[in-house]
């Protein structure tokens, strides 16, 4: 595979910002004119990290690049600090990672390099708050993504949100709390993009929604104490939704690396033929 870094002045980011890429290798039965001139049309996997990490970690912890070149398929992978890819509008000049995915970054890379457009071509997928991400963006946008996989993430009712929770000592309680003073207080929270879980209650009957993937490791207790009663309020609503649980996996990388080659299968994107080494 090739693999490629990017770095571009975000509008929606105030900064110079970096991503990297995955694009498939020339085999080397084809002369080069050839495969650069038919390869317009890659599907492309939108692949998320989680806190505290960046664009290159997905690369250097997983073997991705190599599950990518099986399917044949272009992976971008963005950083988006700790931001949950979510608008920060009130950080420094403003910070807005939810708009940049959508209206930057999604525009830039299908006119600038040889990947489809269509929402049968576009999967996105994330580990983590990559995962919280994911699935915020999969469900608000559902036009641009034909499946999405949500690692070690769940939807959440917020309804738990409480003043107590929301002023713990602890990063999530500090990172939610963060969330609900940026959108102007919780009413205004729980009617915007963040609270996918009502987002899913409004859109599951209506057949709009992408296919949607669920992994987490068994062991993952603070994914699966959100995860348990998601699946449950998931099934009453006949959501289309699968669950892979990894028994014996915590919130490691090693259970990242079987979810996202789980992600590829799920999304249906075949294997490819490949030069031998």
């Amino acid at each position: 595979m090739a693999l490629l870094t990017m770095n571009a002045e975000s509008r929606f980011l105030r900064t110079n910002q970096a991503f990297s890429m995955i694009l498939p290798d020339m085999p080397r039965a084809l002369e080069p004119a050839e495969f650069y001139r038919e390869r317009q049309d890659l599907p492309v996997v939108w692949l998320l990290h989680g806190t505290y990490g960046d664009h290159t970690d997905w690369v250097r912890k997983t073997n991705v690049e190599r599950y990518a070149a099986r399917k044949g398929v272009a992976v971008v992978m963005p950083s988006g600090l700790n931001s949950n890819y979510s608008n920060w509008s009130r950080c420094m000049l403003g910070y807005d990672m939810y708009d940049y995915v959508l209206r930057e970054l999604m525009p830039m890379v299908h006119e600038w390099f040889p990947v489809s457009a269509r929402r049968e071509d576009n999967f996105i997928a994330g580990l983590s708050m990559g995962g919280r991400g994911a699935i915020k963006l999969a469900v608000n946008a559902p036009e641009r993504f034909g499946a999405a996989a949500i690692l070690s993430a769940s939807p959440r009712d917020f309804a738990t949100l409480t003043p107590e929770y929301l002023a713990a000592d602890n990063p999530v309680s500090a990172r939610f709390a963060g969330m609900v003073e940026n959108a102007g207080g919780m009413s205004a929270f729980l009617a915007s993009e963040e609270n996918v879980w009502r987002i899913i209650d409004e859109r599951a009957a209506s057949g709009t929604l992408p296919r949607l993937l669920f992994a987490s490791g068994a062991d993952d207790d603070y994914v699966m104490n959100d995860l348990r009663p998601f699946r449950e309020h998931a099934a009453t609503l006949g959501l289309d939704a699968t669950f892979f649980i990894g028994e014996g996996y915590t919130h490691e990388w090693d259970f990242w690396d079987l979810a996202i080659r789980e992600a590829f299968e799920f999304f249906g994107l075949p294997d490819v033929e490949f030069d031998a080494v």
